[in-house]
């Protein structure tokens, strides 16, 4: 049997993580359901303080996801990034990173770009004719672009 996946990513605000990454890839915030999160306060499944408003909108504190888009009916699942909060900072290099592929964008302009939105250029590397930039978006996660 071949399962799905998502991607967990600790960090120290999860939705403003997800917001960034959600611009940065161009997939958007997964969204809320509202009923849903009455449903269980009602029925005291969650209390009011595992909700938060973000962005004028009710969400679990627990953390907040980006899904890729895939076209509708499609019956593959899109792939999906969580965002979980942690108490501890983030210490060591990641073991495991997210590589962006550019689709043919400039990569320079697009590494300006990250760096003007708060990403941290680290160093650049290159294998054969294949060029990348290793990154940190603003929590210090390494990210590649190429």
């Amino acid at each position: 049997m071949a399962y799905d996946i998502q991607i967990c990513i600790d960090c120290e605000d999860a939705h403003t993580q997800a917001d960034w990454w959600a611009e940065t890839l161009g997939w958007p915030v997964e969204e809320t359901d509202q009923a849903f999160i009455d449903e269980m306060l009602d029925k005291g499944y969650a209390s009011p303080d595992e909700v938060i408003e973000h962005n004028g909108v009710r969400m679990w504190s627990a953390g907040s996801a980006v899904l890729q888009p895939v076209p509708a009916g499609s019956p593959v699942a899109p792939l999906r990034i969580l965002f979980q909060p942690v108490p501890e900072p983030k210490t060591v290099k990641d073991r495991i990173h997210l590589d962006i592929r550019l689709s043919g964008d400039d990569i320079n302009a697009t590494r300006a770009a990250l760096e003007a939105r708060g990403a941290k250029f680290l160093w650049e590397a290159s294998q054969g004719p294949h060029l990348w930039y290793t990154m940190a978006d603003p929590e210090g996660n390494e990210f590649c672009i190429s």
